[in-house]
This record gives C-alpha cells, structure tokens and sequence, in this order.
C-alpha cells in the first residue's frame, strides 16, 4: 500500500495587520474600569503574538465611531451573522485562491482529483469548493469534499482524508485548503476572558498538495484523543451576532493534564526524545507551554509554532499548516508528530517523517 506525501504548502494572509489595533479596540471596551484594563494589558503583552492579519480594513482609531473603515463594525450595532457571512462569501475566495497559485500547479491543476476544503468561519452553498475549481482551473468533476465547524484541529483531520484517499488510490492528487477569517467574528464585550480570547485569532489560508509522489512530508499515523470531564472549556457556537468562542483558561493544565498521562498513546509508543520535530498548533502562549511541559520538550522544541503565533497569531484550522510547512525542505528522515486541539477538548495527533 502506498504512502501518502505533503508533498507542498503554500499560504497567503490578508493585506490588513491588526494585532495591535484590535488591542486597542479590546481595551476601549474596558474604560472606566482601570483595574480590569490592567489585567487585559498586562495579559495581552504576554500573548507571545506582536502581528495577526485580517479582512477587515481598520479604521484610523480603534476607539472611534467604527472598527472598519468600510462602517460594518460600528459601536453599538456590529453586525449580525448574516452579513458576517456576505463578508466570508466576498473575501474568502479570494483569499484561498491566492494560497492554491502559490502552489504553482500550473498545467497540472487539471489533474487534482480530490478537493478537500476545511473551515469553521463562514458556509454558504454553492461555496468556496466550487469557487476554487472554477478560479483555479481544476477539473469540474473533481471530487469534493468539505470538513466543516470542526476548529483548529481540522486542518489534521484533513491530512487524515488525504492520507486514506491516496493510499486507497494511489494516483490521487489532493488538493487540501485551510481557509479562516477569523476575525470576522469580532465581539462586543466586557467579558475579560472573550477579550483576551479573541486576543489570538487572525485570518489566513494554507493549500496543500498531497499524493503518493515522495517528497515533503510522508503522513505516518493519526489518532485522535478526547481530553476527560472537559467539554464545555473548548466551544464554537452559530449565534445571531456571529460565532461565539468560549475559549477557557482552563484549557491549557487541562491539555497538560491530557498529553502526559500517556504520551507514547499517540507517539505509537515511541519515547518523546524519539521525536525530532513538532508541530503543535499555536493555540495560544499558554496552550504551547502546557505543551512543552506536559512532554518535557526542549526549550527550543516548539520554535517553530511559537514562530507561527509570533508573527501570524492563531488562525484556526490554517495555523497548524502555517507550522509544517516550515519543515518541509528540512533533510530526509526526521521523526515528527504534528497535533492540533478544538472544541471538545480534543487533540488531533499526527505522526510524520521528513522525505526530502
């Protein structure tokens, strides 16, 4: 039975860098109340992110009239989801077309076989799978699939379709694309832990090519794991204002809790310092330490993720892909385990190896 190879990974961001301007909206949010100003900057500047990228164009002052300059995003009447998802139908295409040319199929974009889309921020029917395979030139009788609402773990449930789809038929081309706006689900709150929630989220796309063709990164094993009594810390909910995250600040001990009871249950029982490469999906500062501690890593063992949130923050079901790519022309034969975590509180474990 054949392998199936990661055999390239293109991204692409939004032109519009927010971080410290959605800082500056979050904090307005709280005037009046030093105390708890305090705490949100004091947490903020500790978030490990100093840039983050959005579709939505920023006004000139994060504590005017609107967030945007286009005046969506006015104070006291944000959006309702419909027109949140107007905003995912306009920029979303755009966006994952700009990440599918970067992978430079060129003639050969006919020959995908499989797409395979996932996202957690905005749906609509026709969609972005059929956008794609028009803007890009693919094949119409390509075979589609979209994996939806799952979170930032998606992205390994993904690569878990492609691997069973071209070991199944071994001359599939599979054309995988992460696609988030994010930050389309900007809120309106006083509630600290909303705030520095969405503190992390930006927007951006990976594409990815996988077939049995060697090279790149060949895709080992999957196992997923639900972490006990922690359902309702991790959450994604369709509401009338957008989507809401509940994102708790338990999330990180109990990530911790969950990985080192039994690391060899995803490693396959290999020993941790087996391991060569890891890329752990940059949930957040304090979701990579759990990380690190819960396997006793080397310091410099998730430079990669923390590299990833420093400069793009946490762009969902793109993040992880943002990560592994930076391992792609890494030399042949390095052992690494790739994990994402979502809303349950589950993990998404992956199992790879350099290929050169």
């Amino acid at each position: 039975m054949p392998h199936a190879f990661v055999n390239r990974i293109a991204t692409a961001l939004p032109p519009n860098e927010v971080h410290r301007y959605f800082l500056g909206f979050a904090n307005s949010q709280l005037d009046g109340d030093p105390g708890r100003q305090a705490v949100f900057n004091r947490l903020a500047d500790r978030s490990g992110i100093e840039r983050r990228y959005s579709c939505i164009r920023p006004s000139e002052d994060p504590r005017g009239a609107s967030v945007d300059v286009e005046g969506v995003f006015r104070r006291g009447a944000f959006p309702g989801t419909a027109q949140r998802m107007q905003m995912f139908e306009r920029d979303a295409p755009d966006l994952a077309v700009e990440a599918v040319e970067k992978l430079d199929l060129g003639d050969r974009a006919g020959s995908i076989t499989h797409l395979v889309v996932t996202t957690c921020t905005g749906f609509s029917a026709p969609g972005i799978d059929l956008e794609i395979v028009a803007r890009c030139g693919l094949d119409p009788s390509v075979e589609r699939t979209i994996i939806g609402f799952m979170g930032c773990y998606a992205a390994i449930n993904g690569l878990k379709l492609a691997h069973h789809i071209v070991r199944s038929t071994p001359d599939a081309r599979v054309l995988l694309v992460n696609i988030e706006l994010c930050t389309l689900h900007l809120k309106e709150t006083t509630d600290l832990e909303k705030l520095l929630s969405f503190c992390l989220w930006g927007d951006g796309c990976a594409a990815s090519l996988i077939s049995a063709e060697p090279g790149g990164l060949r895709l080992d094993r999957f196992k997923a794991m639900l972490a006990a009594d922690s359902r309702d810390l991790m959450s994604w909910s369709v509401r009338d204002d957008g989507f809401d995250m509940v994102l708790s600040g338990r999330v990180p001990a109990a990530i911790q809790r969950s990985l080192g009871t039994d690391p060899g249950a995803f490693l396959d029982g290999r020993p941790v310092d087996e391991i060569s490469l890891w890329a752990v999906h940059p949930g957040g500062r304090t979701v990579l330490d759990a990380v690190e501690r819960a396997l006793a890593l080397p310091a410099d063992a998730l430079r990669h993720s923390r590299e990833v949130l420093r400069n793009v923050g946490n762009m969902s079901s793109a993040t992880v892909m943002f990560v592994l790519r930076k391992m792609l022309d890494m030399p042949a034969g390095l052992p690494g385990c790739a994990m994402a975590f979502g809303p349950g509180l589950t993990a998404e474990t992956m199992l790879f190896e350099t290929a050169g």
